[in-house]
């Protein structure tokens, strides 16, 4: 007689090897749905061009818990090669001596939704790595597109960030190449050659859709890519430009009107006055007073002025330089997004703040006839908190910290993003975050154009075959339209609180926007995100119906837009079919 024992150990195992098998069907049911029905992209191809032409290849796929566990082997890709071009311009004497060398620039695709017949989004990188950008495929605007429309996603790095570096370094004559013209080539070249190891298919336009989408700065190289190589006799087939930078300008004092107009007024009014006062000090131009006004935020270590004024500006947006987040990296979606602007604001406002905070309000009411600083503890406070702290122990004055003054530091020619997004502000777009000359401001008046323009004196000293001009050439930018820009099918979407707003089409500078007929708002359309900041529909969550009514409607409109679009390209693709019958028949 077998004992009862081991009745329940066989009765253990056979029940834990069914919990097991149906965890695991589980698990592939829900890869399956995620795949068929779009809640969610598990995975992708990464494609790198080595500089000989040679394609490393490898799939990529979505890491948590779930995706973890249920990992499946993929195929293994082919191994392809392609130039990609350095040098896109060997007539133009911008960019002698020339070249006709190549350089590996890296992409990242998903075709989890994709169907024969389906377009191709690209995602234009920026001013990052593609990794950066991984959120747009796996929850953002590309996935939202491609379940929509049976589409395929890529990431296409920009030239000089990330990995994709034509060169070991980054000289002022290395950098020659990193330009808005040769950017936007790139990408013509790109949906003219891109190959997607794995899909059964040759998806190169024009003999498929493609249809671009960038933010900020990558929506204003969408608009340009549209405006140069769209068109009835152009490669791409449409593109959405969300936030898209398109005008340059040198000083851009409008960054921080949306904080004045949205803002939490008992914050910015505190901050107004206060920067009012430190102008005023500054201006006396009593290095007791302004030492001691340094020492009160606990950065009297800073000797330069701007210096101190840019690091109490950084809860706001210092100019370039955002080592916490500001009013820029709020988003609808929490997950995306930071507090810490709203952090800034409640410690400066806090009612209940302790005696030995608020005192300090009283601290340098000498040089202000005896009128108090009011709200300067907090503010001080915050700073000493939450700012200070980053530096790890580091000098204050150090560029470790938040000194700027050393000219071998900017010298530095290694490759990094930073440095290209420098490079490019210095020669081509300009927008430094300067104070407005008069009124409210809630930063110091010494940030001027000179003081972001030394940073470009020191970073980028005159080469053999380039050197950076005196101020940025904003014609390279501007020659696209500016707020202008327009293309047979390009989208313009931006947001109403955005700090960048007054740069894009929906500028308070531009022409008022208006849609006159349902042909202009299908070929050229159009919408402001009310209550949105910077390229806000570039976020989602895997579920469209979830998200805020603006956004939600946001990207049902951007759906509907690109669905017209393709219903364009099929009505050409059958009139083509029929002309040839007819004609040929």
């Amino acid at each position: 007689m077998v004992p009862i024992q081991l009745y329940i150990v066989i009765v253990t195992i056979f029940a834990t090897i069914a919990a097991l098998a149906l965890l695991y069907g589980l698990g592939l049911a829900a890869v399956w749905l995620n795949q068929t029905f779009g809640s969610g992209t598990w995975s992708g191809w990464e494609v790198e061009v080595e500089d000989d032409g040679t394609r490393k290849e490898h799939q990529w796929r979505r890491s948590n818990a779930v995706t973890s566990f249920f990992r499946r082997t993929a195929l293994k890709a082919t191994k392809e090669s392609e130039q990609e071009q350095i040098d896109h311009f060997p007539n133009s004497s911008r960019y002698i001596p020339h070249t006709n060398a190549t350089f590996a620039q890296r992409y990242f695709f998903d075709d989890s939704y994709y169907k024969p017949g389906g377009p191709v989004f690209l995602y234009i990188g920026g001013e990052t790595s593609g990794e950066s950008r991984f959120s747009n495929l796996e929850t953002g605007i590309l996935q939202i597109l491609m379940q929509a429309t049976n589409g395929l996603g890529v990431i296409l790095e920009n030239r000089y960030y990330g990995e994709s570096y034509p060169f070991g370094e980054s000289t002022t004559d290395e950098l020659r190449f990193l330009t808005t013209e040769q950017s936007i080539a790139d990408n013509e070249y790109f949906a003219t050659h891109a190959t997607f190891p794995g899909v059964n298919a040759t998806l190169t336009a024009p003999g498929t859709p493609w249809i671009l989408y960038g933010g900020s700065l990558a929506g204003a190289q969408t608009a340009f890519s549209l405006k140069t190589y769209g068109g009835p006799d152009g490669v791409l087939w449409g593109g959405i430009a969300s936030s898209g930078t398109t005008q340059a300008k040198l000083a851009y004092v409008e960054w921080y009107d949306p904080i004045q107009k949205f803002g939490p007024q008992d914050c910015v009014a505190s901050i107004n006055a206060i920067v009012q006062k430190i102008d005023h000090v500054f201006a006396t131009g009593n290095a007791t007073a302004i030492h001691q006004m340094k020492a009160v935020f606990g950065l009297q270590a800073l000797t330069n002025n701007g210096d101190f004024a840019m690091t109490i500006a950084f809860p706001l947006g210092g100019p370039m330089n955002y080592p916490t987040n500001t009013w820029q990296e709020l988003v609808w979606d929490p997950a995306q997004g930071s507090d810490d602007f709203w952090l800034f604001c409640t410690n400066v406002t806090n009612l209940d703040a302790p005696e030995n905070i608020t005192q300090v309000d009283y601290a340098l009411a000498q040089y202000t006839d005896g009128e108090p600083w009011i709200n300067l503890g907090k503010y001080a406070n915050y700073i000493k908190q939450y700012l200070i702290p980053i530096c790890d122990g580091a000098p204050i004055d150090s560029t470790e910290c938040f000194g700027t003054q050393d000219a071998s530091y900017w010298a530095d020619t290694s490759n990094s993003g930073s440095r290209s997004y420098l490079y490019s502000t210095c020669t081509e777009a300009g927008l430094y975050q300067v104070a407005r000359p008069y009124g409210p401001s809630l930063i110091s008046r010494v940030l001027q154009v000179n003081y972001t323009q030394q940073w470009c004196n020191w970073a980028f000293p005159a080469g053999e075959h380039n050197s950076i001009p005196s101020t940025p050439e904003l014609w390279h930018i501007n020659k696209y339209g500016g707020y202008n820009v327009s293309a047979d099918r390009l989208a313009h979407i931006d947001g109403d609180q955005d700090v960048w707003l007054d740069v894009c089409y929906h500028s308070n500078d531009a022409p008022r926007r208006l849609s006159p007929n349902p042909t202009d708002a299908e070929m050229h359309p159009q919408l402001l995100i009310a209550g949105a900041g910077h390229h806000w529909d570039s976020y989602g969550i895997l579920n469209v119906s979830a998200e805020p009514q603006f956004i939600r409607n946001a990207h049902l409109w951007e759906i509907r837009t690109v669905e017209k679009w393709l219903r364009q390209c099929e009505f050409l693709a059958v009139a083509t079919v029929m002309y040839h019958v007819v004609v040929e028949g």
